[in-house]
């Protein structure tokens, strides 16, 4: 595998893993804004915005985008977060300039008025579908409660109540001050054809004009609270807690995910042996989110309504026991087995390396091969993951509770 990067005069940066053996090629425009870039008057309008780049460009009406992706055979799709909106297409290598002049004609979207207004009522529906299913949008309440008036403290989606308000002419101006080529990172993995990557992409995306962006990225404060709301459809009690934790660029991150894994990956951790082997609890575990700037430690339990008091003083116990003594040896070994052993296999395919080198690249301006960050893991020592349970500790945090229970005794 070779790393290839090229830079166009407007700053839209060109990047690929080349992998000639691959059967494959995947493409995908890596665009650095999400729901923490927004304000709360136009909270989920980049998640809204996604949506929209695929209702037609100026040339092409959302049939024919449509139609060009099966007559490619590609898989596609797009997803927005706190920090990335993503678009992307799966396709075989002779197919690969066709994907990316299609990709870059809808990085240019017409967002009409019409296809704005029926697609709020699409939005506005998802919204109402994740708020009436489980969790019951527990995680997105323990972010607010968490960061509050930090920017990671928004919506991916926003409410019902942003995007109702939402106008066409609000969007328009927030894609004119995000979508610069020099905030866009053309990505590709796989059995890719460099030199015509970077030809197309002069071609379709040289004329793009550049303009200033930036994004702030202040580190999370410390925050305690303990939140419950009631949901009286729900069967079961989701509890959300976050701690802080390392940010994408702190060294420590590594360690972090190690001490998860060992804490409470959902198997073989000590949540699981304690809580889910035990039977007390449907979910129980701990994983480690990374922003620009700052992280969090997210746990997540699912259980009987009854049983929720004992679960979280159990998951507290847990944490205390390793805050006052450490992993051990041998757990730690048997975390970089599963963690680098995933690695692998998850990097296996050009689709997954896509999202790999690309996000490695927004967020930290890197790209590593899937042996280095291996070796990184491999590096981490037992003190180095003791010293994260002493810097980020666990027991202080933010907790929220949805299901049918009205107020929890911890």
């Amino acid at each position: 595998m070779e790393f290839r990067r090229q830079t166009l005069d407007n700053g839209l940066e060109v990047i690929a893993e080349t992998s000639p053996k691959a059967y494959s090629t995947a493409i995908g425009f890596f665009v650095n804004t999400g729901s923490r870039d927004e304000t709360d008057e136009i909270s989920g309008v980049s998640h809204f915005l996604e949506h929209m780049v695929f209702k037609g460009t100026p040339t092409r009406s959302a049939a024919d985008v449509n139609r060009e992706l099966d007559e490619i055979g590609s898989q596609s799709n797009a997803f927005t977060s706190e920090e990335h909106t993503v678009y992307y297409a799966r396709v075989l290598p002779e197919y690969q300039s066709r994907a990316s002049d299609l990709l870059s004609d809808i990085m240019r979207p017409s967002l009409r008025d019409e296809d704005f207004e029926m697609e709020k009522q699409v939005i506005i529906e998802e919204i109402a579908k994740y708020e009436d299913q489980p969790p019951f949008g527990a995680f997105e309440k323990c972010m607010r409660a968490h960061f509050g008036e930090h920017p990671l403290g928004r919506s991916v989606l926003g409410t019902a109540e942003t995007v109702g308000s939402l106008t066409s002419e609000q969007m328009r101006s927030y894609f004119e001050q995000r979508y610069s080529p020099g905030n866009i990172v053309l990505v590709a993995s796989g059995n890719v054809d460099f030199e015509q990557l970077v030809s197309d992409a002069q071609r379709n995306c040289g004329a793009w004009t550049p303009f200033h962006v930036a994004r702030v990225t202040p580190r999370a404060n410390e925050h305690s609270e303990f939140q419950v709301i009631k949901k009286d459809t729900a069967a079961q009690e989701y509890v959300v807690q976050i701690t802080n934790g390392p940010a994408a660029d702190d060294d420590d991150r590594y360690a972090a995910r190690l001490m998860a894994t060992i804490i409470g990956d959902d198997t073989g951790s000590r949540l699981f042996w304690e809580l889910i082997d035990t039977g007390r609890a449907e979910f129980a575990s701990i994983s480690p989110y990374e922003f620009q700037g700052t992280g969090m430690l997210m746990t997540y339990l699912a259980c009987r309504p009854e049983d929720t008091a004992e679960c979280l003083a159990q998951i507290r116990n847990v944490y205390e026991h390793a805050q006052h003594s450490g992993v051990a040896d041998e757990e730690l070994l048997r975390a970089k087995s599963k963690i680098c052993s995933d690695l692998v296999r998850h990097n296996e395919s050009p689709a997954r390396r896509l999202f790999s080198v690309g996000n490695n690249w927004l967020q930290r301006n890197s790209y590593r091969t899937v042996r280095e960050t291996v070796e990184n893991y491999q590096a981490v020592t037992i003190d180095e993951v003791n010293a994260v349970l002493s810097k980020y500790p666990l027991t202080v945090g933010t907790t929220v509770a949805v299901g049918p229970l009205a107020e929890i005794t911890t």
